[in-house]
């Protein structure tokens, strides 16, 4: 056989990557395929199932070529989390949308719950928040089955489980995306029967919690890839962009800048400002991991082109040099992530006057990402131990300005990832482990290219534009906080 290759596929939010790698980790095609989302209601986010499934099939169709398909042994999977479907389980059609992770929608409900915070972060390691899947579990079947009668005839799932509902075989979920479900007992992997009772989901609608090494079913209906070959690693994006950037080493926090963008590390301790997961588990137990989730970052820009109908990537020229001149945006699009978790805050731009133009705009939302960032590693600091380096990867990352930013800001390094796809190549290097084309121990020693930049600006500068931002976040919050601690 010629060299052994693995297909790597990434579901996200706005589309599904498909990457062909060999064994020695070099990527050896790539391609994409857009996925579209609606906003039905202010505050509904969702997408169709069935297009979701076949923009996986359109990415992997024009990333392996029929000569490549027989040299696949492995099939990785990296996939937008919270995310949630549900389809009926002897024909496998969703009833429904997919509700999105940025969907909110249940806000409400999660202020009926509010009484039971307490109970839901201790055990699922998660506050209580629309963002998370349990309020979209309750959305869903109260709109299918309000009656709580087709437990066996229905199946919830998260991305990674519709996926392989496609490919046949039992109703599964990888740990790593269950503990981002708020029906799982972080401490134990299992779904817990006081969650399920507090959100009304029954079990019988739930997959089985498998490692995220599987047992999976293996590919069918993913041409031209033959039908058989095994899926051998499935992961959150986000957990999986970290193990791409070896994350387990100590004082390693990874930020993605995404459409919201994830900051996490390896830490089995937390605070009441981040969120405790499950990072994966490849076999030798449960890799805990600490957290937080910020609602709008690379969407604020989109937003932004959408709103002044320039594209993105002018706006992000014509921002390059530009100084934001006072002006502030938070951009609370269904309230704040971590570390407020408010999800009755309201988007707020300060510091506006006659003089300012679209460039100051564009610049004071690229700040207001790397402020975002900025707010969750010094709570991962204060939680988990000192920050050493923040390695940064997404699609923002590709402008300096943004993380020349984050680095004056934070205070702190920041790696810039030289490699694109970095949750594509996470879930490949799990899924090359297990089919033994290397160790971790080749994989932590792997180069990785990255463009390291350093703070330019003092310490009492850092502060000054801190405490602006912060007062910008108090405007923002009925509370009128606008300090983490």
């Amino acid at each position: 056989m010629a060299d052994p290759l693995i297909l790597a596929i990434d579901q996200g939010t706005s589309s599904t990557k498909a990457l062909l790698v060999d064994g020695a980790c070099r990527v050896v095609s790539r391609a994409s395929a857009p996925l579209a989302e609606t906003q039905p209601r202010p505050g509904w986010v969702e997408q169709d199932p069935e297009e979701l499934w076949q923009s996986v099939r359109r990415a992997v169709a024009a990333c392996v070529t029929p000569e490549h398909a027989g040299r696949v042994v492995g099939v990785g999977i990296s996939n937008q989390r919270e995310s949630l479907v549900l389809w009926e389980r002897r024909t496998g059609e969703a009833l429904g949308p997919l509700l999105s992770w940025q969907d909110q929608r249940t806000a409400a409900h999660c202020r009926e719950l509010a009484g039971s915070a307490d109970l839901v972060r201790s055990v699922s390691g998660l506050p209580l928040d629309p963002m998370f899947s349990a309020l979209k579990a309750r959305w869903l079947l109260d709109a299918h089955d309000p009656g709580r009668r087709r437990a066996g005839e229905l199946c919830l799932g998260t991305v990674d489980s519709w996926l392989l509902s496609r490919f046949g075989g039992e109703h599964l979920v990888e740990v790593g995306n269950a503990s981002r479900t708020q029906l799982l007992d972080v401490g134990t992997g299992r779904w817990d029967a006081r969650l399920l009772e507090l959100f009304g989901v029954p079990a019988g609608v739930l997959p089985r919690v498998v490692p995220s090494c599987g047992p999976f079913p293996a590919v069918r209906d993913l041409a031209p890839l033959p039908d058989g070959v095994p899926v051998l690693a499935v992961m959150g994006d986000s957990h999986a962009a970290m193990f791409a950037h070896a994350g387990w080493r100590p004082g390693v926090v990874k930020a993605t800048y995404g459409t919201g963008s994830s900051v996490m590390a390896i830490a089995g301790a937390g605070s009441e400002n981040l969120c405790r997961s499950i990072a994966w588990d490849l076999g030798d137990g449960p890799v805990p991991a600490v957290e937080g989730n910020i609602r709008a970052t690379g969407r604020t820009i989109t937003w932004l082109a959408e709103l002044l109908d320039v594209p993105a990537e002018t706006l992000l020229a014509e921002a390059e040099h530009a100084d934001p001149a006072g002006v502030h945006v938070v951009p609370a699009f269904g309230g704040l992530g971590a570390p407020w978790w408010d999800p009755d805050a309201t988007p707020v731009i300060t510091g506006l006057s006659l003089a300012t133009r679209r460039a100051q705009l564009v610049a004071a939302a690229l700040e207001a990402v790397a402020f975002q960032v900025e707010d969750v590693v010094a709570a991962i600091d204060e939680a988990a131990g000192q920050v050493r380096v923040l390695m940064a990867d997404g699609g923002l990352t590709r402008g300096d300005r943004l993380m020349r930013l984050q680095a004056d800001l934070s205070g702190r390094a920041v790696a810039r990832s030289g490699e694109r796809d970095l949750s594509a190549l996470g879930a490949a290097g799990a899924a090359g482990l297990a089919a033994k084309l290397w160790t971790a121990e080749e994989l932590e020693r792997r180069a990785r290219p990255a463009d390291t930049f350093e703070p330019a600006i003092g310490e009492p500068e850092r502060q000054g534009r801190k405490a602006a931002w912060h007062e910008a976040v108090r405007r923002a919050r009925p509370t009128g906080e606008g300090s983490v601690t």
